[in-house]
């Protein structure tokens, strides 16, 4: 019977598994992926909106070349934190099944079985791409995520999306000889939240035509060789290579609702949670990180999701602060 078992190694899970080796507690941490599996999916060139200071845990000192760390600083910077604090990890043990007990929670996974007290889910939400939902999205020219510029050299690229991974990809795709980059963007503009150093680079390049954006647009239809869309001009289409589909991600609803966690009534599906505690309406069940904000996955970073660690494993510690066999 363990004290707490986080399910989810991402930073948000390390720094709670941090925190339950602090206060000496039985814990165990279980990934379906690698260490940080999120951040090493991101592309290999992508550089971080927050300083290094603020993507630190365990108080390990993240030192960054430059002022914002890149994302093979970054795994480097995790795998030491994990190391330093011989963190007790099970990686590549995806949960199969989830349910409370009298005792606290059973879990299974793809390698084992599992009873413990608590449970913290730290799960993100990067490995659940928003789907279009349209005919030929499943083609294999139509991807979800990206890793680098080269594949696309020489192709004619649609990009869908306008926040800071799209704009990401059409720059970095553009500038690395894609024949063409086009983007099919919902809205009426690029986004205001995306990047303050890439925004004006985006919108410059549109602007002279290198790379052309449709706005107000809607995809209907992807085919081999084409992609249907409608905007306030009417139906079109374009010849096209690849897609590259950056529609955003969301978390793991069908996990919380096995937990019983309810949601409140709003546009964003937000989870229940006491913030001074970050326990749900379950008791037990502790969230942190990304997975606290719903559909609103930009409310919650690394930099200002730290402190949920302490805040949960404290609140565990003081539940379950009578001797226990183990």
């Amino acid at each position: 019977m363990y004290d707490v078992l986080i399910i989810g190694a991402g930073p948000i899970g390390l720094a709670c598994g941090i925190e339950a080796e602090k206060k000496g507690l039985q814990y165990l941490i279980l990934d379906k992926g690698t260490l940080v599996n999120s951040l090493f999916h991101y592309p290999m060139n992508m550089t971080f909106f927050s300083t290094s200071d603020k993507l630190e845990i365990g108080e390990i000192p993240f030192i960054s070349h430059n002022a914002k760390p890149t994302r093979s600083e970054a795994l480097e910077y995790y795998r030491r934190v994990a190391a330093h604090w011989n963190l007790k990890l099970h990686l590549y043990e995806e949960i199969t099944t989830l349910h409370k007990t009298t005792e606290g929670f059973n879990l299974k996974s793809s390698k084992g079985e599992y009873a413990s007290r608590n449970l913290i889910v730290a799960t993100g939400f990067y490995d659940r791409p928003f789907l279009l939902g349209i005919p030929g999205e499943n083609l294999p020219k139509v991807k979800h995520y990206y890793s680098e510029p080269h594949p696309y050299f020489g192709m004619n690229l649609v990009v869908v999306g306008a926040a800071n991974s799209a704009v990401d990809v059409a720059l970095e795709t553009y500038r690395k000889g894609a024949k063409s980059v086009t983007m099919i963007i919902r809205e009426k503009e690029i986004g205001e939240n995306v990047k303050y150093w890439a925004r004006p680079d985006i919108l410059n390049r549109i602007q002279e035509g290198s790379i052309k954006a449709f706005f107000e647009s809607e995809i209907e239809q992807i085919t081999t060789d084409e992609v249907h869309f409608k905007n306030p001009e009417g139906k079109q289409r374009i010849k096209n290579d690849f897609v590259l589909a950056m529609t955003g991600y969301e978390p793991n609803f069908e996990m919380l609702e096995q937990l019983g966690v309810s949601f409140h009534a709003d546009e964003y599906k937000t989870p229940v949670y006491d913030p001074n505690t970050m326990e749900s309406n379950i008791e037990g069940v502790y969230l942190a990180g990304v997975v606290c904000g719903g559909y609103k996955t930009n409310k919650w970073f690394i930099e200002n999701s730290r402190v949920h660690a302490p805040s949960i494993v404290n609140a565990i510690s003081k539940k379950d602060s009578s001797p226990k066999e183990h």
